[in-house]
């Protein structure tokens, strides 16, 4: 049990880091004038759903195998 959440934690890192490199660079144009608080408010919007829905859903059934073992 403890492995596997060693390695749950490990691909959330692994998809959260690209994530927001990419959402803070395609962001960056529209939001670069609002105070930081509001980007933050943003890029959580945006990326949250992305993660729950999206991304880890993806991952996690791509790398099934490695986190049961």
């Amino acid at each position: 049990m403890t492995q596997n959440i060693h390695k749950l934690a490990l691909l959330t890192w692994a998809v959260v880091y690209p994530m927001i490199t990419l959402l803070l660079t395609g962001l960056e144009p529209f939001v670069s004038d609002l105070a930081t608080p509001l980007r933050t408010l943003i890029l959580t919007a945006l990326m949250v759903p992305a993660m729950v829905y999206v991304a880890m859903p993806f991952a996690k059934s791509r790398l099934k195998n490695w986190l049961e073992h």
